[in-house]
């Protein structure tokens, strides 16, 4: 994908124009989100309309995007850091259709919901705990509903060793993200979890021209 095609669209510029008035650190890192992450591809496998909550949502950049680009949908996105709720409350304070709330990890708020969505979040778990925080999710479903997840994938090895490096410095060294570990589950066990949920899973890659493994699932709920 070539930076051309990166640059915001219109819900894109929209949710980027809502953090002018964040501090210069918040500004350069939802900046650098839209830049790094597919989000216009995991939010078109959201549901265009219904009740949408974003576990881990950060500062809100793609709870807001989501928000912003189908008139539909109403937007809950949560975090641990208080901090990021705070900038991403303000942030949204004049948008309709989008709130921010503190959560609780390994926690998904009360449903039901038309789709339950991950970005870039549950590998600060373990493993047992992503598995347990899917099956909460998958609980609170709407019948239809959905859980979207975009991760990184296994493959190509460089991708992986990149990134790597990437969540080692953010996590564990600059502290810009909750956590003091991460572990990284292969696309194809996370599908084999949905399923067990009794969801049909579609899965694909998102990292042509990028430099980081990106990863959908998608499981859609009978």
């Amino acid at each position: 994908m070539s930076l051309r095609e990166r640059r915001p669209d219109p819900a894109g510029r929209a949710a980027l124009a809502l953090y002018r008035a964040a501090p210069a650190g918040v500004r350069a890192h939802v900046g650098i989100r839209w830049w790094t992450a597919p989000f216009p591809a995991v939010a078109a496998a959201l549901p265009p309309t219904g009740r949408i909550v974003e576990i881990g949502c950060g500062h809100g950049l793609f709870s807001a995007y989501a928000a912003l680009s189908a008139p539909g949908r109403e937007v809950l996105g949560t975090d641990i850091d208080v901090d990021k709720v705070a900038h991403a409350r303000t942030a949204a304070a004049r948008t309709e259709r989008l709130e921010f709330a503190e959560g609780v990890s390994g926690t998904v708020p009360p449903g039901p919901w038309d789709a339950a969505v991950f970005v870039d979040v549950l590998y600060l778990l373990p493993a047992s705990e992503q598995k347990r925080l899917l099956t909460a999710a998958v609980a609170a479903l709407a019948p239809g509903g959905r859980v979207v997840i975009k991760e990184m994938g296994s493959e190509p090895a460089w991708k992986v060793r990149w990134n790597t490096v990437q969540e080692t410095l953010s996590v564990k060294v600059l502290r810009i993200t909750e956590g003091s570990s991460f572990d990284f589950v292969p696309p194809a066990t996370t599908a084999g979890w949905l399923t067990d949920l009794g969801l049909t899973v579609e899965a694909r890659r998102l990292d042509r021209g990028r430099a980081h493994p990106h990863h959908l699932l998608v499981g859609h709920r009978a």
